[in-house]
């Protein structure tokens, strides 16, 4: 409970600092749920989502949230979208059998860090990028191997604080999975916006599975 109160506390304190968020490629499913999650939580004074169309938001919950719309092909025309956020969420990417892999490099590579790039010229102090289990820029299997390596090109970038999320991941399993396996999206969302509320010196932090399980509990203690 004293750790759960703590969360609480320092929920409150971040609350107070009238941050920006922005989340990168909001039309995926964990982007859907972070997106829900920053609203009901209420701890950014700005929220906004970047991406290729507009969504349709009919909730009264969503009536404050700003949309922005991109050309992921033409990223530099739209660095505006970018300007002026204090953290950002990256939870972009693609499957490759949807893709294919030239188009899979696109999008989880060249599009994550031209907009990487842009949101540190805009101003992000705190970059949370959603990697895999696994990532490896040395990896022989193509996923891991653009995982890896983006993970390393962003560090590059010297973000103030740069969290780098790698889930084993399968959003239908339920939550008392174990955790050396397996996360859901909602427990991977939950342990990012623990994370980002917590004052941290630290320039890069690798959450991995169990990580992420433990951050999960900070607001839920019976949780397994």
């Amino acid at each position: 409970m004293a750790e759960t109160e703590a969360l609480l506390k320092l929920q409150e304190e971040f609350r107070m600092q009238n941050k920006s968020v922005f989340i990168l490629g909001a039309s995926g499913e964990t982007n859907r749920v972070l997106l829900k999650e920053i609203l009901e939580q209420g701890l950014f004074s700005k929220v906004t989502l970047i991406g290729r169309r507009k969504l349709t938001l009919d909730e009264e919950a969503y009536k404050n949230v700003n949309q922005e719309v991109v050309d992921f092909e033409k990223l530099d025309d739209y660095a505006s979208a970018f300007q002026g956020h204090d953290v950002g969420f990256c939870c972009l990417g693609t499957a490759r059998k949807k893709a294919g892999a030239e188009g899979f490099v696109r999008v989880d590579c060249d599009y994550v860090l031209k907009s990487a790039e842009l949101a540190k010229s805009g101003g992000c102090k705190h970059f949370n990028l959603f990697s895999s289990k696994g990532a490896d820029k040395s990896s022989n299997f193509l996923y891991l191997q653009v995982k890896g390596e983006v993970e390393a090109r962003v560090e590059e970038l010297k973000f103030d604080r740069y969290s780098i999320f790698r889930p084993g991941f399968f959003s239908s399993l339920p939550e008392s999975w174990t955790s050396g396996h397996s996360v859901p999206v909602i427990t991977v969302v939950r342990a990012m916006l623990n994370n980002a509320v917590r004052p941290s010196d630290a320039k890069k932090e690798l959450l991995d599975n169990k990580a992420i399980h433990d951050l999960r509990r900070a607001d839920d203690p019976l949780k397994p």
